[in-house]
């Protein structure tokens, strides 16, 4: 690892933002958490079923947009800094309902669901929020709190991305 990609890495986090502040850059409220590793867990509205996903900020280099075509038509990686990403690691189901069953693969220890997966890595995440529902939880190795306690709810859309600590 070179000396500026660990540098890099010491500043990655995660940044929230409320959706409809997404379209005013100017006022947009944006807080970043300075977590590299943490879980995103939340109880589905009907079926009252607690989810859990972990998720790791990396920086990835092999992301869409710093892929370019060359001449032949093969995919070259762009000369660009990697970007921070979110990689799902692993996510967890307490048990099952209608509607919301373990994919295929899962295994079932200690009440859980455990699985990777599909697709693992993500450039946005955008986590609706209702106030007719218990917020998500965020976990790191700090413990636990409501996603409010880090960014209030609108009662919208929040974007959860991988980004480097503002200066």
């Amino acid at each position: 690892m070179s000396i500026s990609t660990a540098l890099a890495q010491l500043s990655l986090g995660v940044c929230l933002q409320l959706a409809a502040s997404a379209e005013v850059p100017a006022y947009a409220r944006v807080e970043f958490v300075p977590a590299q590793e943490f879980t995103l867990a939340w109880v589905h509205s009907i079926e009252k079923v607690r989810w859990e996903e972990d998720y790791e900020v990396m920086l990835s280099a092999h992301s869409e947009d710093a892929l370019r075509a060359d001449f032949g038509g093969a995919a070259q990686p762009h000369p660009a800094l990697p970007q921070p990403v979110l990689v799902a690691k692993a996510a967890r189901i307490r048990g099952s309902a209608a509607g919301m069953e373990p994919p295929e693969g899962a295994i079932f220890k200690d009440g859980w669901y455990h699985y990777t997966p599909m697709i693992t890595e993500h450039q946005e995440i955008r986590l609706t929020r209702s106030e007719f529902v218990p917020d998500y939880e965020w976990c790191d190795p700090h413990g636990c709190r409501s996603l409010a306690a880090i960014l209030p709810s609108d009662g919208g859309v929040t974007l959860m991305r991988a980004c480097t600590q503002p200066e």
